[in-house]
Parts: structure tokens; C-alpha cells; sequence
């Protein structure tokens, strides 16, 4: 017999699939009104339901909240000061000429950390576009290769919200979550490259016409000029640009290090010390934040007047508010699950599954971006449902399962992702195939990538891990290919047709 537990997780689950699906109410309140079915049917009296969902939700933003606000006012001032066009053109200067798609994906990859990647692609796309003029190379694989870089960031590395309040409701600690985060993230975005450039020989349209008759000795002074004017332009300089991003990890990555030394390497009082102490304050989430903010402040924006920088920070945070809320929504769910026994009763079933636990999340994670769209709600939605599970299976790596749900949230971004119109909607891309093609296709790989590499690492250093968790991804990456090899015979023969 079911537990009514499980079934009140069924029917809520349900609910919140087709208010979300169906109707007009909104993610915040579908998880909400999910969470009040799951907690009455699962046994707990009204009053006790609302409380749960009460502390839930503040105990979820009481850990990530200020982080999140700082996060979106910092990445407001590096909007505003040019602080990304200038990262941009230090990496394109360095890779130099035919590497340019390069240069932005790793531009996309550092400043998609505090900045949201909508805002952030439509300020770099200039960068892009102007580069396709100068350098011949296809609009559609410098702008795949930014948006890429974005995008798998956005959804991989706290502080950005989604993982960040996906290692909340883990219990992770946000230092492991920031270094799987970001080594993940790289075979991805290179995976994303090198589609990119696959676009770039299949589309030869999105090369600027005018470039197409130039000598290679024109074209490189096309280049040169180009860096000549991005030096002339009054932006701030690469070290004041990316150290508010590099400084908050490297003080978060500190004081995990310095526990790893105390518990592993005999440092035994380490944190007691003046200097443990101080490691421990400065490394601290909030005051990290609170550094690089500060640092974005007084360092990028001189030009900016005291009304101006306020304003900027305060538009930030008007940004973050439904995420906040969303977050705060699904760690009331979580809750919830927790209180009614549902994760436990769940967990029995799970281990005996041939498959990994942590392929809960990421499979939670893939469903919920197809329904709903959006990376963030994807992952925390995973999150609430899964963690109250997976913490009662003996000897799960959360760490693994929580990288597991942000990878998930990536799958094929389409019609109800508002990247997916901003990308195809930037280049004047119409037809639906070829939207597809240019980032629905590109996001699923790095879905693929990302997802095969989580199951990997846990299949090495995990616990029951099973062989059968790499297939899923990698079976979605063939179709992907076969889709795209498919999609390209057809254009040889339209092509071929016309011509003759």
C-alpha cells in the first residue's frame, strides 16, 4: 500500500505540472499551493503545514538572500561601467585572430558569475557583432559561443542564484559547490565552441558579405584596427574589471581550504587562530560579497555620480525579486517533503533502482525546464523535491546530486526560454527549425556534456553510482547529432534543387 505520504507528493507534483503547464497562475504560487497539498494530504494538520512552509522558506533565503542581493548589485555596477566589454577585449587580444569565438565564450563564462545572462548577452552582443565585421567570421558562431558561455555559468556557479540556492537546500557548502561548478562548466562551454564553429561552415550566410572578397592581410588589419579602437575607448582595465568577480571566490575557496587543512592535514586549531579567525570572517559567503561589491563601487564607476550608482544597484535587486521568491518557494516544499516522511519513503524505493539516486535531480531537473522554461525555478524545483530524499540514502555525495540538478536545468532551451528568442532574435533568425538548430541544439549539448561528466565523477568517487547513468545523456547527445546531420542533408537538397 502507497503511504499517504507519497501519494499527497504525487497529487502536489501533479498540480504543480499543470498549474504551471495550463493556466496563467505563477510558479510562485503553483509551488506554494504544492506544498500546502503535499503537507494536509501527507498528514500534517493545517496549522502545522503553514509553519512548515513558513520556516522553510525563510530558513532557505536566511542562508542565500543577502548573497543573492549582493550578487545582482554587483553585477549591476559591471554592466553599467563596461567592466564586461573590457574583459572581452583582453581575451580577444590575447587568443588573437581566429579565436575570437574563443575569447567570448570565456568572456561569457567569467561574467555570467554576478551578471544575468539576458542582460549580460544583449550588452556584450556589440562585442560580437562588431567582431563579425572585422574579423570574417560568422555572427552565428560568435554569438552561439558568447551566449554559451553565459549560459552554462548562469546555471553552474553560485553566486549566481539558481546554484546557489540549490546548494542551500543541499546543505552543500558553497566553496565544493563553486569548484565542481566551474570545472564542470568548461568541457561544456568548449562543447558549445566547438558547435559553434560547425554552425559557422553550414551557414555561411551569417558571414558578412562585405568581409568575403578581403585579403587575409586586410582582414588582419581589419583586426588590428579594431583592438586599436577598443584601446582608445575609456574602459576600465582587465585587473579592475575581473577582480570583483575573482575576489569572492578565491576568499570562499579560502576558508574551505582552510578547513580541509584542519581536519586533513593535521592544522588542528587552525580557525581558532587571529588569522583563521579572519579567514573564516572575509570567506564567509556575505562579507565576500560585501568585499566585491565595494570593491565594483570604488573601483569601476568614478565616472558615475553617487545617484547613479544607487539607482544601478537598486534596478539589480528589483531584478533578483521573483527569484528570491521562487527559491524561497522551494525550499517551503522541501520542507514539507521532509516533515511528512515523503523523501524517506521515497529513498527505500530509490536505492533498489538500477540507476544512481543523483539521477533524481537531473531527470526532475530536465522535466521541469521542458514544462516551465526557466533554468533557475528547474533546478530549485529538483532540489526541494529531490533533497529530502537523497539525505536519507546512507552515503549519497549531495555535492554530486545538487550539480546534478543545475546540469539538468540546461536541457534544450526553446520556445518558453526567453534566451532562446533573445539569441535568434538578436541575428534575425525566423524560421523554427534553424532556431532550433542554433540554440536549442547547443544547449542540449551542454546538458549532455555536463550531465555524463556529473555521473562519471560520481561513478569514481561517488557512492551507487550505477554504469547505466552516463547512457542517458549521451543517447540525447547522438540524437542531437543525428538531428542536426539530418537538418543539414535537407538543406543540401533544397539548396541543390534551387540551383538546378
Amino acid at each position: 500500500m502507497i503511504p499517504t505520504s507519497v501519494i499527497g507528493l504525487i497529487i502536489a507534483v501533479a498540480v504543480l505540472v499543470y498549474l504551471v503547464l495550463r493556466t496563467k497562475v505563477h510558479v510562485l504560487i503553483a509551488m506554494i499551493a504544492a506544498a500546502c497539498i503535499a503537507g494536509i494530504i501527507g498528514g500534517l494538520s493545517v496549522n502545522d503545514t503553514m509553519s512548515t512552509i513558513s520556516s522553510g522558506f525563510g530558513g532557505t533565503l536566511g542562508g542565500i538572500g543577502i548573497v543573492i542581493g549582493l550578487g545582482v548589485m554587483m553585477g549591476a555596477i559591471l554592466e553599467t561601467t563596461g567592466a564586461g566589454e573590457s574583459i572581452a577585449y583582453h581575451f580577444i587580444k590575447w587568443l588573437g585572430k581566429k579565436k575570437e569565438e574563443m575569447a567570448l565564450a570565456v568572456t561569457g563564462y567569467i561574467v555570467s558569475i554576478p551578471v544575468f545572462v539576458d542582460s549580460a548577452l544583449i550588452i556584450l552582443y556589440p562585442i560580437a557583432k562588431s567582431l563579425s565585421k572585422t574579423s570574417q567570421r560568422s555572427i552565428l558562431t560568435l554569438t552561439v559561443a558568447l551566449a554559451g558561455g553565459l549560459v552554462v555559468a548562469h546555471h553552474a556557479i553560485p553566486p549566481t542564484p539558481g546554484p546557489l540556492g540549490v546548494a542551500s537546500i543541499f546543505g552543500v557548502d558553497l566553496a565544493s559547490m563553486l569548484g565542481l561548478g566551474l570545472t564542470v562548466a568548461i568541457p561544456c562551454i568548449v562543447g558549445i565552441v566547438w558547435y559553434a564553429r560547425w554552425l559557422e561552415k553550414h551557414f555561411p550566410e551569417f558571414v558578412p558579405v562585405e568581409q568575403l572578397n578581403k585579403s587575409n592581410t586586410q582582414l588582419k588589419q581589419d583586426h588590428i584596427d579594431y583592438l586599436a579602437n577598443k584601446e582608445k575607448k575609456n574602459l576600465p582595465s582587465l585587473t579592475r574589471s575581473i577582480s570583483p568577480i575573482i575576489i569572492p571566490i578565491i576568499l570562499i575557496l579560502f576558508k574551505s581550504l582552510m578547513a580541509l587543512f584542519e581536519s586533513n592535514f593535521g592544522f588542528e586549531g587552525l580557525s581558532q587562530s587571529a588569522i583563521g579567525q579572519l579567514i573564516d570572517f572575509v570567506g564567509s559567503p556575505v562579507i565576500a560579497l560585501s568585499i566585491s561589491t565595494l570593491l565594483a563601487i570604488y573601483t569601476l564607476s568614478d565616472h558615475l555620480t553617487k545617484e547613479q550608482v544607487t539607482d544601478k544597484m537598486e534596478e539589480g535587486i528589483s531584478t533578483c525579486g521573483i527569484i528570491l521568491l521562487v527559491t524561497g518557494a522551494g525550499g517551503a516544499l522541501g520542507a514539507i517533503l521532509r516533515e511528512t516522511g515523503a523523501g524517506a519513503e521515497i529513498a527505500n524505493q530509490v536505492a533498489s533502482l538500477p540507476i544512481s539516486p543523483i539521477m533524481i535531480p537531473f531527470v526532475i531537473a530536465t522535466l521541469v525546464r521542458i514544462i516551465q522554461g526557466s533554468g533557475t525555478v528547474s533546478m530549485i524545483t529538483a532540489a526541494s523535491i529531490s533533497a529530502p530524499v537523497l539525505v536519507e540514502i546512507p552515503e549519497i555525495n549531495l555535492l554530486f546530486a545538487a550539480t546534478a540538478a543545475t546540469m539538468g536545468s540546461l536541457f534544450a532551451g526553446y520556445f518558453n526560454d526567453s534566451l532562446f528568442h533573445i539569441v535568434n532574435r538578436l541575428m534575425g533568425v525566423t524560421e523554427v527549425k534553424k532556431q532550433l538548430v542554433i540554440w536549442t541544439i547547443p544547449t542540449t549539448i551542454a546538458w549532455s556534456i555536463g550531465g555524463t561528466l556529473v555521473m562519471i565523477l560520481n561513478l569514481i568517487f561517488g557512492t551507487q553510482g550505477s554504469i547505466i547513468d552516463p547512457l542517458l545523456p549521451l543517447i540525447v547527445l547522438a540524437a542531437c547529432l543525428l538531428f542536426v546531420r539530418s537538418y543539414d542533408r535537407n538543406q543540401n537538397k533544397i539548396l541543390t534543387k534551387t540551383s538546378n
